[in-house]
């Protein structure tokens, strides 16, 4: 009788919900900002940006790519009631309903596309580097008289 052992490993390790939550609160804060007209949109602008770039970096390290075509939803759900707050602040409430609005639904392409790129560039970039810092065999076999370490 021969005993055969498959021993899986899981490539993706570490969850992505907390990081992407904070990810999308800072975006969102930063966005409510910008809208409002609070400060400068300089510093909101630079803050959202390195917080992507930052999460991306997270993201490729943890070789969860596939977070990358989630992420602008979850950051669109986070996002949408401040961003018409905000607009209902800056420009009162009856112009401020429909300009929020229209912000939400069709600036969020544009905003979602940025961030998606952003985000996709790299987390690419650190999974290349990664993969070739630490290559490890993909599959390991042990013989039918070899005891695996479990």
């Amino acid at each position: 009788m021969s005993n055969i052992v498959f021993q899986v490993q899981q490539r993706s390790k570490g969850k992505v919900s907390g990081p992407m939550t904070l990810w999308a609160l800072i975006v969102a804060v930063s966005l409510f900002c910008i809208q409002a007209h609070t400060a400068g949109r300089t510093g909101f602008i630079e803050t959202a940006s390195l917080a992507t770039i930052f999460l991306g970096m997270y993201l490729g390290w943890q070789r969860r790519g596939g977070s990358v075509f989630i992420a602008p939803l979850v950051s669109w759900a986070f996002a949408w009631p401040p961003l018409w707050i905000a607009a209902m602040i800056h420009d009162g409430f009856v112009v401020g309903l429909f300009k929020g609005l229209f912000l939400i639904t069709f600036g969020w392409v544009v905003i979602g596309g940025a961030e998606f790129m952003v985000l996709i560039v790299v987390s690419t970039i650190i999974r290349m580097f990664r993969s070739r810092a630490t290559s490890q065999d993909e599959v390991v076999i042990f013989g039918p008289h070899d005891q695996p370490d479990i």
